[in-house]
């Protein structure tokens, strides 16, 4: 027996709303659901335009405060051009937090921007040849 495919991957937060609103913003995702869980926690489903996995952002204050610790976790998406996402991101009034870094061979790059919760979003650019054979970071 195995598992068959990822479906989402889930994200406590203390702000579900302002996080939501950088998700969409920031990143572009697209909200595909939102609804309160039985046990109260409150719900809402993003994904990126060429994904099938979604964000599952959670907001459940019985479980007490979210606190990030530095480089615990993140999130990677593909984006055409760091400099161009960056150049967005300045249009809003944030930075990268690191980055970006072009590789030496050529092959794309990688920056990090924080999520108001505090956790990492990588953002990877890769060339048409790398892209093509799926190389990952």
């Amino acid at each position: 027996m195995r598992v068959t495919k990822l479906l989402h991957t889930r994200y406590r937060l203390n702000d579900l709303e302002r996080s939501v609103k950088f998700y969409k913003e920031v990143l572009g995702l697209e909200e595909v659901r939102r609804h309160k869980s039985p046990r109260g926690s409150e719900l809402v489903f993003l994904k990126a335009p060429e994904s099938e996995e979604t964000i599952e952002l959670c907001h459940f204050p019985n479980s007490g405060p979210v606190e990030v610790q530095a480089d615990l976790t993140h999130l990677a998406f593909q984006v055409d051009s760091l400099e161009a996402f960056g150049a967005h991101l300045a249009k809003l009034g944030l930075k990268y937090s690191d980055g970006p870094t072009m590789k030496p061979d050529g092959s794309g790059g990688f920056a990090f921007v924080d999520a108001p919760e505090g956790y990492e979003i990588e953002l990877i650019q890769k060339s048409p040849a790398a892209a093509a054979g799926n190389q990952t970071y």
